[in-house]
């Protein structure tokens, strides 16, 4: 039974839906999902789950990130980054780095984001993008937010570039947006590249066009299911259970478990109430 994985560094100009869909005929299956969107004109890092690792992808989500960001001074668009319309321009005054050194160190820790309008996040049955779309008003809550790193790399007197490493959830459109709020200047993001995907760095990843030649590199999934949950390997009897969809008792007391036999992954069970464990997702 084969359960792998590939990381693959997106390209500009392709959606997340474009990249799964041109690896199909080269993964030789129709189901090809990721674990993370990213918008047609960002790069980077993109988990890449096939057949039976696509069952995983709920437990896969939720990591932190870390992002290189380039935002260009002078215009606001109505997306706040460079696909959008041009809503705003004005002169302005170029940042020192002091001045970006201090804006950048205001929005390290938790704080609120107010997600952008062309996000999916949906309210009332709706994805924002689709209101945006419609020109309809709609309340965009406040989201709680963490950014535990963030540093300044270049400036000049048309943009500046940062690198964040951001909790799961974080728009860097919305960030960047917020910096030069800050620091009084209209701008947009221009360009944004995912380098860290929880334990997938971009070093790890195969260059797209190499992979529809067929040249992937693939990696176990359990190995990235091991860095977030604790690991069980199961004997022959408890295999049995988890294939008929059992409770097992087992002698721990973490919430969620990876179970594994011979290797192999097997199913999330997750602890309850009568400390018993239970099928949370079968996975094999």
């Amino acid at each position: 039974m084969t359960q792998n994985v590939c990381f693959i560094n997106k390209p500009k100009g392709l959606t997340s839906f474009d990249i799964c869909f041109k690896l199909r005929p080269v993964l030789k299956t129709k189901a090809v999902g990721h674990t993370g969107t990213l918008d047609p004109n960002a790069t980077g890092v993109m988990i890449i789950l096939f057949d039976k690792t696509c069952k995983a992808n709920n437990f896969l989500v939720g990591e932190n990130k870390e992002y290189i960001a380039k935002v260009a001074y002078g215009f606001k668009t109505d997306t706040g980054d460079i696909d959008g319309n041009i809503i705003a321009a004005s002169h302005y005054n170029t940042p020192t780095k002091e001045e970006l050194d201090a804006a950048l160190k205001k929005f390290l820790g938790i704080s609120k984001q107010r997600p952008p309008l062309t996000s999916a996040i949906k309210i009332k049955g709706k994805k924002l993008y689709e209101y945006q779309r419609q020109n309809i008003d709609v309340e965009v809550p406040l989201r709680t937010i963490e950014v535990s790193k963030i540093e300044l790399l270049a400036f000049d007197d048309k943009s500046f570039t940062f690198k964040a490493e951001v909790s799961s959830g974080t728009y860097i459109r919305s960030l960047a947006q917020d910096i030069l709020a800050d620091l009084g200047i209209l701008g947009t993001l221009e360009e944004l590249k995912r380098t860290k995907l929880g334990a997938v760095d971009i070093s790890m990843c195969d260059d797209f066009s190499e992979a529809l030649k067929g040249h992937i590199h693939f990696y176990p999934l359990k190995d990235l299911l091991k860095k977030r949950y604790f690991t069980v390997e199961l004997n022959d009897e408890e295999k049995r259970r988890v294939l008929n969809g059992q409770s097992l008792k087992l002698p721990r007391l973490e919430k969620e478990l990876l179970l594994t036999y011979q290797d192999q992954v097997m199913a999330i069970y997750e602890r309850r109430e009568d400390g018993m464990y239970y099928t949370v997702r079968g996975l094999f």
